[in-house]
């Protein structure tokens, strides 16, 4: 089987890669480039464990083929620190305690990434309409929802 050759850009580096026609791009970012951050939680498009933004769109990782990201700009969760300063939703995610086991984490971020660069005043329906690709069994939700409501407020300010 030969593998194919993919030039993309993922948190602002250039990187290229060698994959099979059928890998998916999660398995690229886990296993190829140790981008560990997205997860694998269903393998069908339903958790959202696994979203990185492709493009400036939200998607998840294990529906889209590791070949099909070539020329584009992805951002995973292990992008939005900048050095030693975590984003702001990051940081939020931490104050508000909104993350227990973590599986679901990183897209949790990255949806809510998405979500305040479209519309960075959002109620908290729209921050639920926009988080509910991103399934959790751990925290309820609400802790979720005022991080992203603080992030969202921190970040108007700044």
């Amino acid at each position: 089987m030969s593998a194919i050759a993919v030039s993309t850009t993922i948190n602002g580096d250039d990187v290229e890669y060698l994959c099979h026609a059928e890998e998916m791009l999660l398995d690229v970012l886990r296993n190829r480039l140790g981008l560990t951050g997205a997860k694998e939680g269903c393998g069908t498009g339903d958790c959202g464990a696994c979203s990185v933004l492709l493009d400036g769109r939200l998607v998840c990782s294990c529906l889209v083929l590791g070949a099909e990201a070539e020329g584009a700009n992805i951002e995973t969760v292990e992008g939005m620190a900048v050095g030693d300063r975590l984003h702001p939703l990051q940081t939020k995610f931490i104050e508000h305690a909104a993350l227990q086991c973590g599986v679901c984490t990183p897209g949790l971020l990255i949806a809510a990434k998405a979500l305040l660069a479209q519309n960075p005043d959002p109620t908290e329906e729209e921050i639920r309409f926009g988080l509910a690709g991103n399934l959790c069994r751990c925290t309820g939700y609400d802790k979720v929802v005022r991080a992203v409501e603080d992030a969202a407020r921190e970040m108007r300010k700044g």
